[in-house]
Formats: structure tokens, sequence, C-alpha cells
């Protein structure tokens, strides 16, 4: 699978579908950051003819590294219905479906206060082969707690993939990749901001204020042309 090809499709699908926002003031970011541009997957995972899409390009990327999972699960709660159709779509295209062989699991967005821990943090646990999925990493807190929870429970986390990567370096001043290498764990962008963002029109002032958050935030700088 050649994802070099189908990685400028999904970055038309991604602008397309509006997936970046640009805003005359900024917004607080879950990382208490304040940024002119928002990356939200919502509106295409609300839409069942996009997250077809989407899910289908996920598998593609999957498929060019040549990973072999049993399972997909998504962060709760971002990526949670991203996670059940990937398994979904995946599963079925397996030669080995059947009963009993491959599960549907769902993390809970807010645990239980008791039972065992496959029904306190899951409506289905992941089982087998694992490859967690998250729609977008700024410091990779949801993922990278997703990721510790699981390997509490033993679960065999073979990677994980963010939709996209806002190419940020934490307050600890690591980025998302280090710190989930850090867990043992692989983890891979299907699409990046600062690949992203040169790509659009983008208002000359918002341009500017982008350009230094990344200069005090980024991973690395970000050049316009």
């Amino acid at each position: 699978m050649n994802w070099d090809k189908e990685k400028k499709k999904f970055y038309e699908f991604i602008i397309v579908n509006k997936v970046i926002g640009f805003f005359k003031e900024p917004i607080r970011l879950k990382s208490n950051r304040l940024s002119y541009f928002y990356i939200n997957w919502r509106n295409v995972s609300e839409d069942v003819n996009l997250i077809d899409k989407l899910t289908d390009y996920i598998i593609s990327f999957v498929g060019s590294l040549n990973l072999k999972p049993d399972c997909f699960y998504g962060v709760p709660e971002g990526a949670s219905k991203i996670g059940i159709i990937t398994q979904f779509k995946w599963a079925k295209k397996q030669k080995n479906y059947h009963n009993r062989i491959y599960n549907l699991p769902m993390g809970r967005g807010k645990p239980k206060d008791h039972g065992e821990p496959k029904d306190r943090f899951f409506l289905g646990m992941p089982k087998g082969k694992v490859i967690v999925i998250e729609d977008v990493t700024t410091t990779g807190g949801s993922l990278i707690t997703s990721i510790q929870n699981l390997k509490a429970i033993k679960v065999d986390i073979i990677a994980a993939i963010g939709i996209t990567n806002r190419n940020e370096l934490r307050d600890d001043g690591k980025s998302v990749e280090e710190v989930i290498r850090e867990e043992d764990v692989k983890y891979y962008a299907m699409s990046n901001a600062v690949d992203l963002l040169p790509t659009l029109t983008i208002d000359e002032d918002i341009t500017i204020h982008i350009k230094d958050y990344f200069k005090n935030y980024g991973t690395r700088e970000i050049y316009f042309s």
C-alpha cells in the first residue's frame, strides 16, 4: 500500500471538509493554550458518509505500515465512534471473520465506580493486538492516559495513531511521540499541522499568530510561502 498517493487525497479530504478552522480571537484549548486555529474532526465523525471515508483512510494507512491488528480502539470519547467503525470494517475484511473472533470495544468516558476493570472502563474490552486511535494529538494527554490504562490491564498495544498531530511540545519539553515511545508504543500521525497549514489560504494577521504559536510550542517552526 502506497500511502504517499493516498496522503494527498487525505489532505484534500481534510481541507474540503473544513476540519481546520481559524479565529480572529484565540480560543483556549484543552491544553490551556490559546490558539488561533483549531483542528476538529467532530463534523466528520458525526456524518455517516464522511466517517465511512475517514475510516477507509485509516485502514489504508494501517496497511501501508504493514501493521496486523486484531482490534482498533478509539480514545474515549472523541475517537470512540471512529474506533468502532474502523474495527467493524477491518474485521469484516479478514479471512477468519467469524463468531467470537473479533470483538467490538468501546471505552467509557467516565469509569464506573465499581466492578471489574473490563466493565468499569469499557463497554467491550480491547483484545489481541490493539491499535489505539486518537483524532487530534496536541500534548497527548487523553491518548497517553488511554495507553497507560490499557497497559495496566495487560492489553497488547502495537501502535497508536493520531489522525492529525498538531506538532506541539508538551510543557515538559517533550513531543507526543517521545512520551508515547516511553510507554513502549510506536506513534504514527496520518496528517501533521506543520504540513497542512501552509497549504491553506489564511488571513495574514492569523498567519503571524500561528508562526508565533509554533515558535513557542511547536516541535519545529512553521513556514508559509
